[in-house]
């Protein structure tokens, strides 16, 4: 990979499986997307208290955290991905919020689409928003 940041939604996508693909060469233990800071400015930004959103991804799983409300927003988001579900969800007592575990069998461009429709649906992002893969 030569580059590591997009803000044009065809660029993040095409980020994202170019991510996918270098993790999936290298045998990296996971995939780490994160948002830019910048974006938790402004009222449609997600709650800055629960951190920078990210998502993780490894062996045909995203992983992410989220509120109660996000999580109701990923479950209707699961309505136009049928290929990816829900596989587990935990809500620890030491933490606001829950872990989210989401099986995705999916080529690297549909994984690619759902990781971008999560920062931007489940998450609130604007469509402009900058993405970093910050492990690959």
């Amino acid at each position: 990979m030569t580059r590591f940041d997009a803000s044009e939604p065809a660029e993040r996508r095409s980020l994202f499986v170019d991510a996918i693909t270098a993790h999936r060469n290298r045998g990296s233990q996971f995939l780490t997307i994160e948002v830019d800071e910048r974006a938790l400015e402004g009222e449609s930004a997600p709650d800055p208290d629960l951190g920078v959103p990210w998502l993780q991804f490894a062996d045909g799983v995203v992983n992410l955290d989220c509120t109660d409300g996000e999580l109701e927003e990923l479950k209707a988001l699961l309505g136009s991905f049928p290929a990816f579900k829900i596989d587990e969800i935990t809500r620890p007592e030491s933490a606001d919020g829950n872990n989210v575990r989401v099986s995705a069998k999916a080529d690297p461009n549909r994984i690619a689409q759902f990781l971008d429709a999560v920062f931007r649906e489940v998450y609130g992002l604007p469509e402009e928003f900058r993405a970093w893969v910050v492990a690959v």
